[in-house]
């Protein structure tokens, strides 16, 4: 295993990510830090960094370092965006943070910077279509991709902190916000690719602003989930929090839960920037995602491949990292997964669930073992826990939910229904009766396998009237397999309103 530092020095803030690189090509983060350094404030009139934001840049960067060294950081990868791109003194700031802080900055195109948030998204998120809006302090990134393929892109040299910058001797923080908006229009107008955009292709958001975005808007809704990635929010729902935020001056905008005191002058500038994207394209709405340059970078450097070709089963990898790194038996789960999948085709008559159904159960039985991580007793409701709260990538929010449901009781536990109350904005009416009948599958399934031996390899189940009977195709003696698989009987019928024999 390496460990690795991964430094994003923006024209707003630095972060830096300490990642675990696994050698089965995966990945996890251990730590974080991230300070606002406001590189790229003032730029604008001559073209240097100043003095102050150099100082507590390389202030934040010798922080980086003694956390890197503390962590036994093996390597460290920093890369600069825009500010340092676009610096004239940019030769010297570097060579000054060599030599203060022994960290070695490269400095990114705007080609490698658009490629690298493509990456971050493509490997994280199953949109096929999808046009990527990145805001960052120095600027904006918008990236047209179809079927997996990059067909157009654009770095605006503007962003959230320049933007601030360039209307702050407006009257009103209102007047600003328009100024911004009408300025980035007139920038939209001078991509004419934009025009092609097939109509069918989904927004996405990336980026700090929108992180905190989603922090607003999950206090405005009180959203269940504390996950930015995948989370969808309707034009209408984010023009209400446009308007509230621009309305005010700083001091207020601080007090806004959600929003952090350090992006508040910049929130509406960044958010001007949405409103003028979202009605210049038309977006009735967008999905925020959790993942870009940064992931990126980590992607890249787990699975080299990606530099070359996106994963192809974003669920089926980031599913493989969790059960890697929460010590679940591979083929253990592999084989409750097999076993899940033949029950819910071969049961297909009885529950007439969609695909979408299956897919929750194969995350659920990917899953369900990871709450032993905690402990063995009532581990599937850790493994609910878990669930809800893990970076599941190439999952919607709903999936994730009743995934987590499904795990959660699928040891003979009943749905809590305290607990299913507080999603019933991401659920639907008739996911209650669907979680009980796949968490009775799971059941069935993980004790079809309870030695963790393989030996019951297939099954061939045959509805005849008012009973199931479901006979198993076994390489050795799987009498302890099939009595625990009977125990589920009683929670079968219960379910599916038929009786359970089992062969």
């Amino acid at each position: 295993m390496e460990r690795l530092g991964i430094i994003d020095l923006g024209s707003n803030t630095a972060r830096l990510v300490i990642v675990d690189m696994f050698t089965e090509n995966h990945y996890m983060v251990v730590d974080e830090l991230k300070e606002s350094v406001r590189l790229g404030q003032d730029m604008d009139r001559d073209g240097f960094l100043k003095p102050q934001r150099i100082a507590e840049t390389i202030k934040t960067l010798k922080m980086f370092k003694k956390l890197c060294d503390s962590s036994n950081v093996d390597r460290i990868i920093a890369v600069g965006t825009a500010a340092v791109r676009r610096a004239k003194n940019q030769r010297s700031f570097l060579d000054e943070i060599q030599v203060s802080c022994n960290i070695t900055i490269r400095v990114l195109s705007e080609e490698e910077e658009a490629l690298l948030v493509y990456r971050g998204v493509i490997n994280s998120m199953d949109i096929p279509k999808g046009l990527i809006l990145e805001i960052g302090g120095g600027s904006t990134k918008i990236i047209y991709y179809n079927r997996r393929n990059v067909l157009g892109y654009a770095t605006l040299p503007f962003g959230a902190v320049t933007l601030t910058d360039l209307f702050a001797s407006d009257a009103t923080p209102e007047e600003s916000a328009a100024h911004v908006e009408e300025f980035f229009t007139e920038q939209l107008k001078k991509l004419p690719w934009l025009k092609e955009v097939d109509p069918e292709t989904q927004m996405i958001g990336v980026g700090g602003s929108f992180r905190n975005l989603f922090k607003i808007s999950k206090l405005v809704r009180k959203y269940p989930l504390d996950m930015a990635h995948n989370y969808k929010l309707a034009t209408e729902d984010f023009t209400g929090i446009y308007n509230m935020l621009k309305a005010l001056d700083v001091d207020k905008r601080k007090k806004i839960k959600g929003l952090s005191p350090a992006r508040a002058d910049i929130m509406p500038a960044a958010m001007a920037i949405v409103k003028s994207f979202v009605s210049y394209m038309n977006v009735e709405s967008f999905t925020i995602g959790g993942s870009g340059l940064r992931e990126g970078l980590m992607v890249n450097q787990a699975l080299p491949i990606t530099l070359e070709k996106p994963i192809s089963d974003v669920l089926g990898y980031s599913l493989d990292r969790l059960v890697k790194y929460y010590n679940c038996d591979p083929k253990h789960i592999e084989h409750v997964m097999q076993l899940s999948v033949q029950l819910f085709k071969q049961l297909r008559v009885l529950h007439k669930f969609s695909r979408q159904y299956l897919k929750v159960l194969k995350i659920a039985a990917s899953l369900h073992d990871c709450g032993k991580s905690v402990k063995f007793y009532g581990h599937a409701k850790h493994s609910w826990y878990i669930i809800l709260n893990s970076s599941i990538c190439g999952a919607t929010h709903r999936e994730i939910v009743l995934a987590a449901f499904v795990a959660g009781c699928h040891n003979r536990e009943d749905v809590p229904m305290i607990e299913w109350q507080k999603y019933r904005d991401i659920v639907l009416e008739e996911d209650l009766e669907a979680v009980k009948k796949l968490g009775v599958l799971l059941r069935i399934a993980e004790s079809l396998d309870r030695t963790h031996s393989g030996l019951v390899t297939g099954l061939n189940c045959d509805v005849l009237g008012d009973s199931v009977i479901m006979k198993t195709i076994v390489t050795g003696d799987a009498a302890l397999e099939i009595c625990d698989a009977e125990k589920a009987s009683t929670e079968f019928k219960k379910a599916f309103k038929k009786n359970l024999e089992i062969l």
